[in-house]
């Protein structure tokens, strides 16, 4: 649920204050049905577990244009916190959740430009540790017949290596000055 609590809280913060329609649309114009695993019944249970872990607060809606007032949330300061430690979990590491670094992603401008040039530079060491881990598990098996699933190492290798370049990349797009991040003009 990292990637959805990343989510539904970024979306929420983006707007001040949202309702989950709102919030369910935002999501689907960036795509997270594509990447991600947030289906919309787990939109409306992720506001309200939200809500309740202190999160989010319901705050006065606005009077709606037609049809009955909807439930608005915005971040509490507990929400605000726990959206930036979420955030810089999804930038800065190399785990296997797709759909976190893909929020990450989206979110990152949330952040001060060199935070995000320093967590990216945690994610790229953490690349080059997996690298070197595959590396080790390869020579540990020379000249063992692994037959077909040498084919899931080398798999394993090439991922690592694409992520690593995306990230060397991205990293010299910020340090050139590529998009507005949090406190920039």
């Amino acid at each position: 649920m990292t990637a959805t609590r990343l989510l539904i809280l970024g979306a929420v913060r983006q707007r001040g204050s949202a309702h989950g329609y709102q919030v369910r649309r935002d999501l689907e114009s960036w795509a997270v049905h594509r990447w991600g695993s947030v289906e919309r019944g787990s939109i409306y249970h992720g506001l309200r577990k939200l809500r309740d872990e202190g999160l989010l607060a319901e705050v006065a809606p606005s009077a709606p244009a037609a049809g009955p007032a909807k439930t608005e949330y915005a971040l509490t300061p507990a929400g605000e916190k726990a959206f930036l430690q979420l955030l810089e979990r999804a930038l800065g590491g190399a785990d296997d959740d797709f759909s976190a670094t893909m929020a990450g992603i989206g979110f990152m401008p949330a952040l001060a430009r060199s935070r995000v040039i320093e967590l990216l530079t945690e994610r790229l060491a953490a690349h080059e540790r997996q690298r070197a881990q595959i590396a080790d598990e390869l020579a540990r098996h020379q000249g063992e017949d692994w037959e077909h699933h040498i084919e899931a190492v080398k798999l394993w290798a090439h991922t690592v290596d694409s992520a690593a370049r995306w990230v060397r990349e991205l990293i010299a797009r910020l340090e050139s000055g590529a998009y507005r991040m949090a406190g920039e003009a």
